[in-house]
Formats: C-alpha cells, sequence, structure tokens
C-alpha cells in the first residue's frame, strides 16, 4: 500500500474515532497536521476540478447572505473563497491547523476579496472565536466538531459539511450521523445536496425564542 492510500485510510480511521470521541483528538492531531504539511504544495493539483461542487450548491441554497462566516479546515482557502465570492458583502474567516495550508491559502489570495477574507492558524476542536459570532460555519472535507460548531453558529444560522467524493471521502461523516449530532444541539431545517461526485448537508440552528 502506497503512502497516499495509508494516508487515507488514516484520515478515515482518525474521523471515525474523532466524531465517536471527540477527546480522542489530542492522539490524532499531531500526525493529522504533519501529513496535511507535507500535502500542501500539492493539495490543489491532487484534488478534482469539481472538488467543491457540493459546497457550493449548499452555498447556493443559503436562505439569506452570511455577513460573518467562518470555513473550518480551510486547507488552502478554496472554501472561504466560494464564500467571498458568492456573498460579496461577507466578512469571511478561514481556520486550518498547517500553517502550510495557510501559507498556499495566503499566496493566492485574490485582490478583490483580500479586505474582506482572512487566514488564521486555528484547531477546530477549540476555535478562539466568540459564541454565537458566525452566521455560517462551514466544512468541506473536515472532521466535524459538533459543540464547537454549535458555540459559533448564531441562532438562526447555518452548519455546512460538504465531503467531495462522498462516502468515499477519506474524511467522511453520513448525513444521518451528522442530523444526529446537530439535532440534539438545537438545529433544525436540514438539507442534502449531491452535486459532482460529491454530498452536502445545510442545517439552520434554531432562533433564539
Amino acid at each position: 500500500m502506497n503512502r497516499q492510500a495509508l494516508g487515507r485510510k488514516f484520515a478515515r480511521l482518525a474521523t471515525n474515532a474523532v466524531v465517536a470521541r471527540p477527546r480522542l483528538w489530542r492522539l490524532f492531531r499531531g500526525v493529522m497536521r504533519r501529513q496535511f504539511e507535507t500535502l500542501a504544495p500539492h493539495w490543489d493539483q491532487i484534488r478534482s476540478a469539481d472538488h467543491l461542487a457540493p459546497y457550493e450548491q449548499a452555498l447556493e441554497a443559503l436562505p439569506e447572505p452570511p455577513a460573518h462566516a467562518l470555513d473550518v479546515g480551510t486547507g488552502t482557502g478554496d472554501g472561504a473563497l466560494a464564500i467571498a465570492r458568492r456573498f460579496p458583502q461577507a466578512n469571511v474567516v478561514g481556520a486550518d491547523l498547517a500553517d502550510g495550508m495557510l501559507e498556499e491559502a495566503r499566496r493566492k489570495l485574490p485582490d478583490e476579496v483580500a479586505g474582506r477574507v482572512r487566514f488564521e492558524r486555528a484547531d477546530a476542536s477549540a476555535l478562539p472565536y466568540a459564541d454565537e459570532s458566525f452566521d455560517l460555519v462551514a466544512h468541506a472535507n473536515m472532521i466535524p466538531f459538533f459543540d464547537e460548531v454549535a458555540r459559533l453558529v448564531a441562532p438562526g444560522g447555518h452548519a455546512l459539511f460538504a465531503f467531495s467524493i462522498g462516502p468515499e471521502t477519506p474524511i467522511y461523516v453520513p448525513s444521518e450521523r451528522l442530523r444526529a449530532e446537530l439535532r440534539r444541539r438545537g438545529f433544525a431545517e436540514f438539507a442534502d445536496f449531491a452535486a459532482g461526485q460529491g454530498t452536502a448537508l445545510l442545517a439552520r440552528k434554531r432562533p433564539s425564542s
């Protein structure tokens, strides 16, 4: 088995373990960070042209444009840039654990959105942002930390989870599991999407009563 195949197997193992027991992330974090540091210079070349298709379709379905959005595990920034281009008034943060990925994201940041997009190093399990500070918290091929998602999404805001090749994505969580975890944390109005080779789920956090 080659290194790339081993990396995919490890990513699936880590995803399943951390979704079941988030505290296990501390055992996987260092290896995952090093893995993505190594991949960073080649990341954009090894992904398919339609890897963001389900993510984009879910963005299109948002009932109102977000003013403040977070792309968790942004990698080289494509998700954050997709949000900024689609919603010209949005301020967008792209957060990632791997400095190499963030360097690539900053390098390709277009001038026309540079004033509204910033990339920051952060751990998705404990993000350095205030409670309810985002209208949209989005993930593309990213292990979800549901407590952090629920903490950060403002009432009436949305969480987005996209997987570029559906169940074949190394980092993948089935829609049924996403719905169950989110429903327990105050989310409702779920919508599933399929585009390109991938899938996505959009969920709305209940407004304050």
